[in-house]
């Protein structure tokens, strides 16, 4: 567990496509800026560990994807990568950044290297925790968390229940891991004292049902900035296979794996992770 003290964070409100996007930051507002995108059903705050162990000098940006943390839910239910890229491109013009790193984790990994492919002229690198083409389609995290979305309650009689199911699904990430996710992935409902999720669980649950994950291969090989794809070495959604064509067919990828780390890299390994990506950031800063 890292011992690096969080930086104070700073919150505000983007409006994007009808919708309110809730934006943390951490770090120096005139640091150089790295914006970092969450998975399926995650949130900005999962990073405040990695923001605090970029100091100083980071200005770390992560967003609550729409229907997480605090941002709106989709009444269309549109939680589909192209739809994520847009709101990351109505965020970026509204916080004016004109070139910038970019790191996502899982669905924020697939929607990082989307973006990174349609914008080089403003991602100056990438860092890409624990996905790659495919992975999202026809692998066995896939299907485990699938069947995590079926079978997650709707709401807990109380936060010991809540924490006991975040437990019981993420078995091997540390305690300040699952304290964060109790603290920011789940609300309690003023009339009924219930604990509720903050995301979009049954809207989430719906859509990855319904649309079909998006080849990320093209965009993968149009990538022409430095790439950091970090696997989980026990990871059962990225594949070994998998890292590795990704770092024969694109030049431009470094390809690392991280021993005692499943999927969720930066909670499972926090500080070999935040190590690994200061390293990698170091290398791009002139």
């Amino acid at each position: 567990m890292s011992s690096t003290a969080i930086p104070e964070e700073r919150q505000q409100t983007v409006r994007v496509d009808g919708l309110r996007l809730s934006v943390t930051e951490w770090g120096p507002a005139g640091g150089t800026p790295i914006v970092m995108l969450h998975g399926l059903r995650s949130y900005a705050q999962t990073f405040a560990s990695l923001a605090a162990a970029l100091q100083p000098g980071w200005r770390v940006i992560a967003l609550d994807q729409r229907g997480r943390g605090h941002s709106d839910w989709d009444p269309q239910q549109r939680y589909d990568t192209l739809t994520y890229v847009a709101d990351l491109e109505g965020v970026v013009a509204a916080l004016g950044l004109q070139r910038f790193h970019l790191l996502g984790h899982s669905m924020g990994g697939a929607n990082a290297i989307v973006a990174a492919a349609r914008h080089p002229g403003q991602v100056q690198s990438l860092v890409v925790e624990d996905m790659g083409p495919g992975a999202s389609a026809s692998s066995a995290g896939a299907e485990r968390i699938q069947r995590e979305l079926a079978g997650t309650p709707q709401r807990f009689a109380d936060w010991a229940a809540a924490r006991a199911f975040w437990r019981s699904i993420r078995p091997g990430v540390t305690e300040e891991a699952i304290d964060s996710r109790v603290r920011h992935s789940l609300r309690e409902e003023p009339a009924t004292g219930a604990v509720v999720w903050r995301h979009d669980q049954q809207g989430i649950a719906q859509a990855r049902r319904r649309i079909a994950p998006l080849d990320l291969w093209p965009a993968m090989l149009a990538i022409t900035c430095p790439v950091l794809l970090v696997r989980g070495a026990q990871s059962d959604f990225l594949s070994e296979a998998t890292a590795d064509a990704v770092a024969q067919r694109c030049p431009h990828v470094r390809h690392i794996a991280i021993d005692g780390a499943g999927h969720y890299v930066h909670d499972d390994q926090p500080e070999a992770f935040q190590a690994a990506v200061r390293a990698f950031l170091q290398e791009q800063q002139p």
